[in-house]
């Protein structure tokens, strides 16, 4: 007498998977429980992949197809619940306007996605609070890790530090920290150099970062190291630190023109900055590239459609922020994880670039 209502349940079941479209409009542990013929623990267990849970491999392949079939998600407020944990990652970044982070944003948020979390963005520019904010947030568990692409001071690091919660720096090193992912900088950066070097450059300037950023002390290094192996001297009257951002790069290149001898070319460590490169040149009349070439670590969408477009080094800013969230996924709060992306990184060439008009 019990097996008919159980039997119409399944067909019912069966017949909401076929249409795409449960009665409750949410697939239910039930639902894939019925459909499959097992217990709801077995299908809870085999989600949360148990070690302890011993069934025949068919039984874990029917149950596996069952969820693809009907489309089941787990409720992450009720795992929350069970774990302890909030299955958030934090993402704290300088600035939205930097197109950079963008990518990196982007990366992590697909990542994030995949793994079953969500993600949290915000720039300290726009938190008043700064990571101070993201302390009190870890204290409530509202959030299980949090992703640092900005410049914290030392205290705030210390705040986390005394939580003993997940946090990692990406896209630069602060401190004395073995918790980091980063690019290979220096090598973009020699890329870009050489690309200059191969077109026939000998007085290349560069437009470095903040001298207090880590990212720009590591492009520098690039830079003096692609002049050095070029047997050109990296003249320190044509490197000009400016902020990662259009005005500061606009500025750079303002002072860059006022020299007594110009460069030919100009290799600029952030993309926003050459924006403003780029607008410095149109104003002074100098003609981009056959008075000056530019190049621009990071690659954006916008960089084909500015005049003349840019040519750059584009990073795996995506594979950046993915790897970053893996890492904070899957790695203890003390784990050290000193980490450099290293691959895709390829020139990009446009119209910005090209062999100087006469002879240095």
């Amino acid at each position: 007498m019990t097996s008919k209502p159980a039997q119409t349940g399944k067909r019912a079941v069966a017949e909401r998977a076929k249409r795409g479209t449960p009665a409750t409009g949410k697939v239910t542990l039930n639902d894939v429980a019925l459909l499959a013929g097992v217990d709801r623990s077995v299908v809870s267990r085999v989600i949360n992949d148990d070690p302890r849970l011993s069934i025949r491999p068919d039984t874990r392949k029917r149950v596996l197809e069952t969820i693809e079939k009907l489309g089941y998600r787990r409720n992450a407020a009720a795992r929350s619940l069970r774990t302890a944990r909030s299955y958030m990652i934090g993402l704290l970044i300088p600035d939205f306007a930097n197109p950079v982070y963008a990518e990196i944003i982007k990366g992590a948020e697909a990542e994030a996605g995949d793994l079953g979390y969500g993600l949290m963005t915000a720039s300290s520019e726009g938190v008043r609070q700064g990571v101070g904010h993201y302390v009190e947030l870890f204290g409530q568990g509202r959030v299980d890790g949090l992703l640092l692409a900005g410049e914290e001071s030392g205290r705030e690091m210390e705040q986390l530090r005394a939580l003993r919660v997940p946090w990692l720096q990406v896209n630069r090193r602060m401190g004395a920290t073995d918790r980091y992912v980063v690019l290979d900088d220096e090598h973009g950066s020699r890329l870009a150099v050489e690309h200059l070097v191969a077109l026939g450059h000998r007085r290349i300037a560069h437009i470095a970062g903040p001298e207090t950023a880590d990212t720009a002390r590591r492009r520098r290094v690039g830079y003096t190291e692609a002049m050095s192996r070029a047997g050109l001297t990296a003249d320190p009257r044509l490197i000009i630190h400016a902020d990662y951002t259009p005005a500061g790069g606009r500025a750079a290149m303002e002072e860059l023109l006022a020299a007594p001898q110009r460069p030919t070319a100009v290799y600029v460590s952030n993309v926003a900055s050459a924006v403003g490169v780029l607008h410095a040149l149109h104003i002074a009349h100098v003609a981009v590239p056959d008075d000056m070439s530019v190049i621009a670590m990071h690659d954006m969408v916008l960089a084909d459609h500015l005049v003349p477009a840019l040519t750059t080094v584009r990073m795996p800013l995506g594979e950046l922020g993915a790897r970053a969230v893996r890492l904070m996924a899957t790695c203890g709060p003390a784990d050290p994880i000193a980490h450099v992306v290293t691959d895709p990184v390829e020139i990009v060439v446009r119209a910005s670039t090209a062999p100087p008009c006469t002879d240095d």
